[in-house]
């Protein structure tokens, strides 16, 4: 059974045969010149319906033009002129993987309450264990606790390796 029939109960009715119900079927050249006219209908329809959809979409196109890009490789690809602390990341985009940046001021950060390290990270600290777990591998347990960072913005919650957490933070395994 289709599955057209089987969610409405009735047979699909194609715009193909668009004929009157009880209408006696038409045989030869006739039915042929009917079904040709119809099929020119159809195009004509989506023909319109591509075209207006087509009009919307060029009335938001425009070329974008990067201010860091050093040359563009490809139509789809530019050569990005990134900063020193970047140079171990390949400077190819594709042009799907570049945004416009929007400014929003929940993503700035007060210099002065980040300290950074020269290899470019910056210290979290931990604030609590909220939980323990057993990892079981094929032929190894793997003991891992959840930890609760306290971060600048905010808290977040991984799970570590009880024993890295335990070198690292040892003020927090005292019982």
């Amino acid at each position: 059974m289709p599955p057209y029939e089987a969610l409405y109960g009735r047979k699909c009715r194609t715009p193909l045969c668009w004929n009157e119900v009880g209408e006696k079927k038409l045989v030869g050249p006739e039915i042929v010149q009917q079904t040709e006219d119809k099929v020119k209908i159809i195009k004509d329809r989506l023909k319109i319906a591509s075209d207006r959809q087509k009009s919307y979409a060029d009335l938001k196109r425009r070329e974008i033009e990067y201010k860091a890009m050093l040359e563009r490789v490809s139509p789809a690809a530019y050569k990005l002129a990134l900063p020193p602390e970047l140079d171990k990341i390949h400077n190819v985009f594709h042009v799907s993987m570049l945004r416009r940046y929007r400014s929003d001021p929940s993503h700035v950060l007060p210099i002065e309450s980040i300290e950074v390290n020269p290899d470019l990270t910056y210290g979290e600290e931990t604030f609590q264990i909220l939980a323990r777990e057993l990892k079981e591998l094929r032929n190894k347990i793997i003991p891992l606790v959840k930890v609760l960072w306290k971060i600048y913005s905010g808290e977040e919650a991984t799970w570590e390796r009880e024993e890295d957490m335990r070198v690292q933070y040892p003020h927090l395994f005292r019982d």
